[in-house]
């Protein structure tokens, strides 16, 4: 195979390319990356890109390096002036929106509440890693505290000190089962190989944490790692500043201060009068009226008994839709007629057509084409809220989800009772049901859903197309997975084959694991092992 003609790449002096040197990773390919320039003027130079026939290296000499090869006047904390001039003008100025994508931020978010997690993995455009309940016991107490979130609104209120009561004593219960159940799975799966090696421990330790997450209310602190662009964090503490609880409002500030420190000219709408504040004030309004009409227009209407995971939309053509879409790329032919050609054709036939499209997967992160996108499910799940909180995190779908509260029950697993922990376990729930009630009586709206346990289910939906459906149900039945969401990924993978009827698309889905596994983690632990160990 002979090499394709190569791209004109501008020549540069040597006195030019020592001047980039520190700012690109070379002067002589068409392929480079950027070095040690803050956000900003990275930003601030693919702005300019678009908007100049000039490249991106030639820009930077002429426009935002000095002769002696540093940046142009340079303020402290704001990078380059020159960037973020440009920024002033085509950002706030003009309002070009797809300038804030250009430039990004690590961020730290630590003691966050398992309500304000949530909210900070809302957006899609955004990469998150957050802290896990099964693998970090929640059994320590620094500064002498369990780590959970007390509501700025309930300081000096009289309920103030039965929440820390009922709360210590759910962390307590916690703390004091974990031994118990560790040495209780260790009983009953012992190691299969007679081997009770470090993967081993560490799967019984996860299962362990598993089994008594559900104790942890979601006033639970964790940490939670977040890489976005401006646009997205503009968008991110539009949100929060209009939220009802003052946890998440007060950590809007302090992200709001925090990227003010890097990417001052990203988000600098965010608390302008005719800006961002008319604009979370928006938010916060219609968030307002919909709940009053939805009180109204649904008074007197009771729940109805569901599965834990119903089908409630789905194409009946959706299978015939992919396979449409599978022969567009192939052909030339208009889509509606492929639409009719593949509505003629056999289940034989269509299945043939997406047998070539998905092709010999070797393994789940081998994905068919975007033919998939063409048809969508909607499912509502009603579950337990640890369970939630993995499925939430997934952002190539639309969720949405209900208040928490007790009102839908609670989950506990059968190792619960069978460790001879079931009364303390119920004692929980019902203490923080309890406190639940009056907080909601004492009008603490916004303070009531803390104080719910991961184990109480809360109702949401999840919509995605066939595609993402593949994505999540391949990955959360996985064998290593927490039961709770295995359990829904599974019954989200039946009634595509059942209910909706795409057989194929459901078919193509081979990575589904729906095996009952009693040691979950214990052949990835292995894998991870070896991994350290240098073995294969």
């Amino acid at each position: 195979m002979s090499a394709p003609s190569q791209p004109w790449v501008e020549p540069f002096t040597d006195a030019e390319r020592a001047r980039l040197a520190a700012y690109v990773t070379n002067t002589d390919r068409p392929v480079f990356a950027l070095t040690n320039l803050s956000e900003v003027v990275k930003g601030a130079l693919f702005a300019r890109y678009s908007r100049s026939a000039k490249s991106l290296r030639r820009l930077l000499l002429d426009e935002f390096l000095t002769e002696a090869g540093q940046l142009a006047e340079v303020t402290s904390g704001a990078g380059d002036a020159r960037g973020a001039q440009l920024y002033d003008k085509v950002f706030v100025e003009y309002g070009d929106d797809s300038v804030a994508q250009l430039g990004g931020v690590h961020l730290a978010c630590e003691g966050a509440s398992n309500i304000l997690t949530k909210v900070l993995e809302w957006g899609r455009l955004a990469a998150y890693l957050e802290q896990s309940t099964r693998y970090v016991p929640y059994d320590d107490q620094p500064g002498g505290r369990f780590k959970y979130h007390v509501p700025e609104e309930l300081a000096g209120h009289p309920l103030e000190a039965r929440y820390a009561a009922v709360l210590d004593n759910a962390f307590e219960t916690y703390r004091r089962w974990l031994p118990p159940m560790r040495a209780h799975l260790g009983a009953a799966h012992p190691p299969p190989d007679g081997n009770a090696d470090r993967a081993y421990q560490s799967t019984i330790r996860a299962k362990a944490l598993d089994a008594l997450r559900g104790l942890l209310p979601a006033a639970t602190r964790s940490n939670v790692g977040i890489y976005a662009t401006g646009q997205a964090y503009e968008n991110l503490l539009l949100r929060m500043r209009a939220s009802p609880e003052s946890e998440v409002r007060w950590f809007a500030d302090l992200i709001l201060e925090e990227l003010r420190a890097v990417i001052p000219s990203f988000v600098q709408r965010v608390d302008r009068e005719d800006r961002g504040v008319v604009w979370s004030r928006y938010l916060e309004g219609i968030r307002d009226a919909t709940q009053a009409v939805a009180q109204d227009v649904l008074r007197g209407h009771e729940a109805e008994a569901v599965d834990e995971v119903s089908l409630t939309e789905f194409d009946p053509e959706g299978e015939v839709k992919v396979v449409a879409s599978a022969l567009y790329a192939a052909s030339r032919l208009p889509d509606a007629q492929l639409l009719a050609i593949a509505r003629a054709m056999s289940h034989e036939e269509r299945a043939r057509v997406l047998g070539a499209y998905v092709g010999e997967r070797g393994n789940r992160r081998h994905k068919p084409g975007r033919a998939f996108e063409r048809t969508r499910y909607r499912f509502d799940v009603l579950g337990d809220y640890g369970a939630f909180r993995d499925l939430q995190r997934h952002r190539m779908l639309t969720l949405e989800w209900q208040p928490l509260s007790p009102e839908h029950g609670y989950t506990m697993g059968e190792a619960v009772a069978a460790a001879g922990a079931e009364a303390d376990f119920r004692r929980v729930m019902d203490e923080t049901a309890e406190l639940y009630r009056a907080l909601m009586q004492a009008g603490l709206t916004s303070v009531a859903p803390y104080v719910v346990p991961m184990a109480y289910r809360v109702r949401y939906y999840m919509d995605l197309n066939a595609r993402a459906a593949m994505h999540l149900i391949e990955l959360r039945s996985a064998p290593q997975g927490h039961a709770a969401y295995r359990r829904v990924a599974q019954a989200m993978h039946r009634l595509i084959e059942d209910k909706a009827e795409h057989r194929a698309i459901a078919a193509a889905m081979r990575f589904v694991n729906h095996e009952a596994v009693d040691l979950e983690r214990l052949e990835a632990e292995r894998r991870s092992e070896a991994r350290r160990s240098g073995g294969a």
